[in-house]
Order: C-alpha cells, then structure tokens, then sequence
C-alpha cells in the first residue's frame, strides 16, 4: 500500500483496486472435459482467491468484477431481455433505461465504456462520477479524465504470454517470502493464450512443409510449451490454444469472440485486453478490444482495473464501394496514411457510413487490425447485419447470433441501415469514397509509406538513390543499376538491387479474408494455365492464420496453383510478419551480403520496420496476397506493372499483370461456392482436441512452479526478488550518463528485437558458454522467458542507429567516461557496476511498433531510469511506467539537438520524494553538467500510473494489495 506520507493523493487512486471480471461463456463447439488447456472455453476453471480493495475494508471487496450478480449501484436499469417465443435470454443493464438524451449521441464505442462501468459500479472501483464523466464525453474528454474500465477477458500470443506467466510464477514465489498465499496470485478474468509466434519459415517449397517446420518448431520450444502447459493447469480461467492451430487475432475472430456474453444470465458486450498490439482486429467485428502492454495485461487478469485516459473519437465516414481489381488491404494501406496525417494517436476511430453496407466483416477486420499502424487505440465497427452474417458464416450457432442482436438491439448498440440513424457525434470527423482507393503497397521501411502501384517504380528509384532514411538507401549512382550473377545449387542465377528474395503469404491482416486470398490463389492458376514460373531462389511461403484457409482453398482447387508456384502450406501461425521467415538459402545470402544489395521482401503483413522481416533484407513491402504472387512472379520490385511485362508465357508471348489479375466477381463467385460454415465449425472442434506433439508434453503439477537454474528459456526474473512490504516511493535520477542518444520512430524491434541472435552478440555469448549451439539459439522472442537473455538483447537490433556513434548502424554505443565503444548490454553492466543511473535520448514516437514489454524490461534491467523524449507510443510509455522507468517529453519544438545535447553530459533530473508532491503531467526541470538544463513534461499521465510509479511499477502495486488484505482480515 502507500507509504503514509502518500496518503494524500487524491480520491481517485482509492478505486485502483483490484478486481475481478467475467467469467467465460459457453464453449462454442464440443470439447472434452479435460482439455482445459487444449482449446475449450468450457472447460476453464472457475474464478478463485479474493482481491484487494486499495484503502477500503476487506468486506468491501466483490467477488466478481463484472458484477454479474446485478449488484451494482445500477441495479434499478437491470431488465430481462425475453426470447421471442417465450422465456428470457437473461438480464442487462440497460442504457436506454438511464433515459438520458446525451447516450443517443455517444459514439458507440464509448458506449461499450459506458456499459462496462455502469455494469460495474461498485461506488469504489467504479463510481457514479465515472458514470457521469462518460456519459457527459462530449464535455469530458477534451479535459483528458481519467477513467476506470474492466474488460470482459485478456488475449495472449506466446511471445507475450511466456513472460507473463513467468511473471504471475515469480509473483507466488514473491508472495510466499512475503509471507502470504501464493494461490492468490491466479486470474480472475478469463486469460485465452494461441501460441501462434513461435513457428519459423525453415522449410518451403515442399509438400510437407507443415510437419517439418512444426517438428523443429516442437524441438526447439519444448521447454517453453511445456512451461505453458504447466500455466494451464496451474492457473483457473487460462484456456490455452495449442501451437500449429491458427494466428491470434484470426482464432479471436473466427473462434473465441463473443461479442456478447452470457453470465450467470447478465449480458453484457465482449471485450478485451490484449497484449499483441493487433489486437484491434476484433474490432472489425463489434468487439471493442484493443492492445496493451505484457505487464499491464498481467495486473488486469490479477483484478486490476485499466486506468485510461477517456478518449477521442474520430469518425470516419465511409461510403461508395471498392473498384474492380482493389483489394482490402489496398484500402488498408490507404486508410493508414490517412489516418496517420490526421493524428490519432490516443484515440478510438469509428467508422461508419453508407460504404459500411459494403464492406465485408473480413475487409473492417483488415482495417481494423493496422490500428496500430495508423496510431489509433481502436479501429471500431459496430455490429450490424454484415456482422451478423459473419457469425453465421464462422459457424456461430442461430441461437448465439439471435443473442447477440436482440441484446444490442435491446441496448440501443445495433446499427440498423434500414432505419433512420441518430447522429453521432465525433471529436473530428474524416471521409473516404471507396471507390477513389487505388492498389498500392507500403514500404520500404514503414507501413504508413503508402506507394501507389502505378508509381511504384518510380518510388524504388527515389529510394535507391535518397540519402538513408526511410524511404532512402543512399546508394551511389554508377551503382543503383548493377547486376550481381551467381550460383544457386549449380544452376545460374542473378540479382541487382530490388530483387525479391522474400515473398510471403502471411499475417492474420490478411490471411483472414478469403477474397484476398482466393484472389491470391487465382492469380497463381492464371499463372500457371500461362506458363509462368517464380525464380527457384525465391523463398516462397503460405502461412495462414487458420485451418479454415486451407479449407477453403483446396475446396476451390486453388491450393494446387499455389504449390506450384511455390506457396506450399509452411504452418499456422505468423511467421515471415514477425521475423521468423527462416534462413534465406547460403547461395542468396552470400550474393547479397558480398555485394551490398538492397534485396527486396514482399509480404501481406502489417508491419515491414528495417531489421524486422530479415537480417539481409533491407527493403520489405507490404502488399495485398496477390500481389505477392505477382511480385514474386516478377522476381523485382523495380517493375512498371502497367507498362512492363510479368515474364514470358509457355508461348513466348510476354504476359503482363492485367493478363493474370482476377475481377472481383471471379474472386466473388469462388468465395460464395468454396467458404462455407462447417469448415470453420470443423476447424474448431479439431482444434480443441490438441495435437500429439502438444498432448505428449509432460508438466509438473505444482501450484509454484520448480525453477531450472540451468534453462536458457525459463528463468525465474529478478523483479520481485527484493520486494519490501511497503513501496519505495520516487527517487531522483542522479548525474545520469546517456546510455543511447537516437532520432525519430525507434520501435520496439528497435528496443528489443523479436528475431534471430547473432552468435557474436552478448545473447549469443550467453548462449554459446550455457552450450547451446548457434542451430538451437531459436530466436529473441522465443527466449522472453529468460532475462538473462532479453537483457543481453535490449538495443541489440542490428540496424539501430546511436547518435553517439555518429551514424555508424548497429547495436553499440560509447562508454563516454572512457570514450570505449562497447555492447550497449556491456556498456549498460559497466555502468551499473560503478553505481552510475543512466538515461535515453529520443526523438518522436519512441516505441512504436508492436505492444512488448520486454522493451520497457530491459532498459530497467540495464539501468536506465528515465528516457527523454520528443513523443511516445501509447503502449510503450505506459508500459515504461509500468516498470518504474520515467517518461518525459522535451517540450513542442525542443529535442536534443535544438538545445545542443550531445549525449555526452551527465543528467539529474530531481523529483520529490513524497508521491503527493507529484501531478501527471506536471514540468521537470532537467539539469546537465554542462550547464545546460531545459524544463520536461512527465509523462505519468494519471493518478493511477503515479501510484504505479510509487510502487516502483505496476505488478510490484498488484502485490503489496494482496498482501495488504490479508493483514486487514
């Protein structure tokens, strides 16, 4: 709890107690009743424990934070909702029943927020005035209020889902020492975990691709899974899906959203928190979930309510439809840079319109999910009759689908265009005719540098020759048209700079919309009928997000189109997107390493940031999944599709990109014959039954889980190792050196990178002296289990850029008492052991990118107390607070250059010892031994995330509450 000195901090941290919140729903499809930890929503364990109430007596405390019993101060607007032909499909709390005029006008993705805290206002976590502050948002949120919200559940990947679970073991170990129950340390919100991240692109081009990638997937993350597998069975409310059965947010799409829950008979909206930034592709299906950092996720299953920032809304109007031969992520990718111009960083975007009666589920989901991307919280859209046919469509039951639209009906949350619509209103407002969409890609380097196709040729010149930035590569002129010949396994080959030697379907952005990829599978038949063939050194890939994909596209006979040109099926899950595209071939890569060529990779993902997709491959687009047929068809992205030809036909003839793209009625007509319901429902059941290598994994069965002190996966983490019963309040950043000194847009791939590790690197050093060979190094983000190794690999992207090394690229920086240019993990040791803080310098949108927390645990692993920088990503600074990092801002139009900060001086940066003396947001003054000092703004940005800071972070706050009810009953 706070030290006393701290008790005076405003009203408004007394609610950040803990709490609990839905219990799951009914299972969808069968399972049996053991298989808790193979897929089944109906066979998790039902909520356990007690949470902690922050300065409230422990008989204060509910037991279940959704209020499911109808016990909150709302009770009197709690109506049945009656069947059609008699009876009631439960209870919920009713919006229109508060008979206020102002709800009719809310967005509706604030009245989601409205629902969640009426539903659960308890008087202390949740109070009328937070009621009040929602429904009067036009007025409240230009004042940025804080508000408390609970969602329904929590999603997890493995990536993220390892650590967290590393972190609730370490948390019972923690609770132990401090002399209290470790079982309290146990979900209380379902937790849904898909191990989808961990598989690779190691083998392609062949028919059993599949099973060869998931072996070595097993061989390699047997540990890990088993470890995940013990989580399962020792944690209540974690259903675990197991590896090789689809990405994420297509399983939450296809699978596990609800979009309207039914418990203990109380209906309310399914939402969720989820800690893959992508986890907006919900919302492209009328779930408002959106993504957050590891270890706030963590706080949230241990009955932590979120602590947000009442958002803006942007309404963004849509209306035409899509043109013939423009796809979905055409319009995605368009979307992205409209919205990142615009600005919405913090915000929810809602869209809505006429053009929404056109766009499929699939097509919003495709938006959606680049939330992120474009900076926004949420891409939402609300549930109308499309949505409701893709719940049918995915093998939702009539019963749930009828539910699900009474209940909205019912609650004034359906959107209806047949009926006249109540205008909302917007903080801004946005409009895109869908029909001025164009196909286009992204890239090199950014998913927002959108390139029109037409253009495209023209842009790689540009980029060839611009000085390096992100669309520059800084190549001299006499060599931009240089032609490098080779030997590929005997037989005659040759690339220059642009040649594509990545082309990968892959992604839940995209892999979960069957007209891209039956589009993708049609512009492979025309290929073939025509001759065409793609270049054997070409590392092709298919790797869709589920197996209702590959359903679907042997149905249509399209897959064998697919094989042929190379895009075998390689496994379920995200691969090439997130950086496990596998090793290029020997030959490729020696021809590109021994030549300086910008080699190009052309993937359906969401994310292209340099380093990200492969060492080697410095230019990456994102593209439709048609298009990375036809660029990998052309072998080049240095290539005019309206002018210039594809390649040859079996006749001879040039074939050129009109001759092998499809209409979207050919796509239309093949989706309408070859998706159908029961290929999602079959999916499914499959996939709750587990799979051998899954099933064979033997776990321990303890409560607390036994630590190998010898794993290079698992590793009990040092966070929780000195935790005091009371909190070490704030302290000072004194005669800090600069660690690293960076421009703009460092992401967390930058910060912790999620791929292969370099055998000289620190991780790979640690790894070689623990006997593990280069072969078995798998990846970063496979090792976010073991510290010992994230901390080695915090900066250790191979294409960071360090001021401090004057331009040169690479994981290093300058030890600036002896001016030695070291390892930034060796740097950072050295620092620590000479008792010296540290800090980073930024420029703007530090830590952008994907939602990992071990960005923001191994700058404090490494010791750095604060980064200064010109603006933050939404999750990163959350996250940063959330382990006891200082965020500040440089004030608008100040950075490090403008006030002439080399890096090379020492920093302090003083704060009151006492947390009441401290405001969100307040200035702090930054002094330098130069002379230098310059005013910051602290982004702790609530009351809540002072307590955090407080406490010395987030999860550190989680457990001094459950101690602290303990010694209160």
């Amino acid at each position: 709890m706070y030290r006393e000195a701290a008790s005076t901090l405003r009203h408004s941290l007394r609610r950040v107690a803990s709490s609990s919140s839905a219990l799951p729903g009914a299972a969808r499809f069968p399972a049996p009743a053991s298989s808790r930890f193979l897929g089944s929503a109906a066979a998790r364990g039902s909520c356990s424990g007690a949470a902690t109430v922050t300065e409230r007596p422990a008989s204060a405390w509910r037991g279940l934070a959704t209020m499911a019993d109808g016990s909150s101060r709302f009770g009197h607007v709690l109506t049945s909702l009656p069947k059609p032909g008699g009876g009631e499909y439960g209870k919920y709390y009713s919006l229109p029943a508060l008979n206020d005029p102002r709800i009719e006008r809310l967005p509706y993705s604030i009245q989601y927020l409205l629902e969640s805290a009426i539903r659960n206002c308890d008087g202390f976590q949740i109070t009328e005035k937070d009621v009040e502050n929602i429904i009067d948002w036009e007025n409240t949120a230009p004042k940025l209020v804080e508000i408390p919200f609970k969602p329904a559940r929590v999603l997890l990947q493995d990536f993220t889902g390892v650590p967290a679970i590393v972190d609730l073991a370490s948390m019972r170990d923690a609770m132990a020492r401090l002399g209290d129950d470790p079982g309290k340390i146990d979900p209380l919100i379902p937790v849904d975990l898909v191990i989808d991240h961990s598989v690779q692109a190691d083998v392609v081009r062949s028919e059993n691709a599949l099973q060869a990638n998931m072996q070595r997937e097993f061989d390699r993350n047997k540990e890990r899974f088993a470890f995940l597998r013990w989580g399962s069975m020792a944690f209540n409310n974690m259903l675990i899906v197991p590896p090789g059965s689809g990405i994420v947010h297509q399983v939450n799409l296809e699978y596990l959203g609800r979009v309207v829950f039914n418990t203990n008979g109380i209906l309310y909206p399914d939402s969720v928190l989820g800690t893959d930034s992508h986890t907006t592709m919900i919302d492209g299906m009328g779930v408002a979930g959106w993504g957050v950092g590891g270890i706030e996720a963590e706080a949230t299953m241990l009955g932590q309510p979120m602590s947000m920032v009442l958002p803006s809304v942007v309404g963004f109007k849509l209306s035409g439809k899509l043109r013939d031969g423009v796809t979905a992520t055409d319009l995605v990718l368009t979307v992205t840079q409209i919205l990142r111009k615009h600005g919405v960083v913090g915000k929810f975007v809602e869209f809505y319109g006429e053009g929404m009666s056109e766009l499929a589920v699939a097509n919003r989901a495709t938006i959606a999910n680049m939330s992120p991307e474009y900076g926004a919280t949420m891409g939402f859209f609300p549930v109308d009759h499309v949505t409701l046919g893709y719940l049918k469509l995915t093998g939702r039951s009539d019963e749930k689908v009828e539910m699900v639209e009474a209940y909205l009906r019912a609650n004034n949350m359906f959107v209806d265009y047949n009926k006249t619509q109540t205008e909302r209103v917007y903080s801004s407002y946005l409009e895109l005719d869908l029909a001025d969409v164009e196909p286009c890609v992204s890239g090199p380097k950014r998913p927002h540098d959108r390139v029109a196709l037409k253009d495209m040729k023209a842009d790689w010149h540009a980029c060839l020759r611009n000085k390096a930035s992100f669309k520059g590569f800084g190549v001299p002129k006499e060599q931009q048209d240089k032609v490098v010949k080779f030997s590929f396994h005997g037989q005659p080959a040759q690339i220059r700079h642009g040649s594509v030697v990545i082309a990968a379907i892959t992604s839940c952005t995209n892999t979960s919309n069957p007209s891209v990829m039956l589009g993708a599978g049609l512009v492979a038949k025309k290929a073939y009928e025509l001759g065409l063939e793609v270049n054997p050194w070409i590392k092709t890939s298919l790797a869709p997000g589920s197996g209702a994909v590959t359903k679907y596209l042997q149905k249509s006979g399209l897959q064998k189109y697919l094989d042929h040109l190379g895009f075998n099926l390689i496994g379920y899950g995200c691969t090439t997107c997130i950086g496990n595209s596998g090793e290029l071939d020997e030959d490729v890569a020696k021809a590109i390493t021994a030549n300086d060529i910008i080699a190009a990779a052309v993937l359906s993902g969401n994310r292209n940031f340099e380093g990200r997709i492969h060492a080697l491959v410095r230019a990456n687009y994102l593209a439709s999944p048609p298009l990375v047929v036809a660029y990998a068809l052309a072998g080049t992205v240095d290539i005019d599709f309206e002018e210039e030809p594809i390649g040859k036909g079996k006749d001879g003839k040039d074939v050129y990109f009109k001759d092998i793209w499809p209409s979207n009625e050919e796509i239309a007509e093949v989706e309408q014959s070859s998706v159908l319901p029961d290929m999602f429902r079959n999916t499914y059941e499959a996939i709750t039954q587990g799979n051998p290598m899954w099933n064979q994994l033997s776990v321990p069965k303890a409560k607390r889980f036994p630590w190998d002190p010898n794993s290079t996966y698992i590793h009990d983490p040092p966070f929780f190792k000195d935790i005091t019963p009371t909190p070490p309040g704030p302290s000072s950043v004194e005669d800090a050196y600069c660690l690293l000194k960076f421009g703009d847009s460092i992401t967390t791939d930058h910060i912790s990178p999620a791929g292969s590790i370099p055998r000289d690197s620190p991780a790979g050093k640690y790894l070689l002296e623990r006997g593990v060979q280069p072969k078995d190094f798998n990846s970063y983000g496979s090792r976010r289990g073991n510290d010992e190794v994230m901390a080695r690999g915090t900066f250790a992207n191979i294409r960071i850029v360090n001021r401090l090394l004057n331009g040169e690229v690479g994981p290093k920086t300058v030890h600036v008492p002896t001016g030695e240019k070291l390892f930034v993990f060796d740097a950072a040791m050295r620092y620590k052991a000479d008792g010296h803080h540290t800090i980073v310098l930024a420029g703007e949108e530090y830590g952008s990118g994907s939602s990992r927390d071990w960005a923001a645990k191994g700058p404090m692993l490494l010791g750095v107390k604060a980064v200064i920088a010109k603006s933050f990503e939404r999750i990163h600074r959350s996250n940063l607070v959330g382990m006891g990092v200082l965020p500040l801002c440089f004030r608008p139009g100040e950075d490090a250059d403008s006030l002439g900060l080399t890096g090379h001086e020492r920093y302090t940066i003083r704060l009151p010892s006492n947390v009441s003396e401290i405001q969100p947001g307040q200035d702090v003054q930054v002094v330098t031994d130069s002379g230098k000092s310059f005013t910051c703004k602290l982004r702790i940005d609530t009351l809540v995330e002072l307590a955090y800071f407080d406490h010395g972070g987030i999860l550190h706050y989680v457990l001094r509450n459950l101690v602290k009810q303990q010694q209160q009953q």
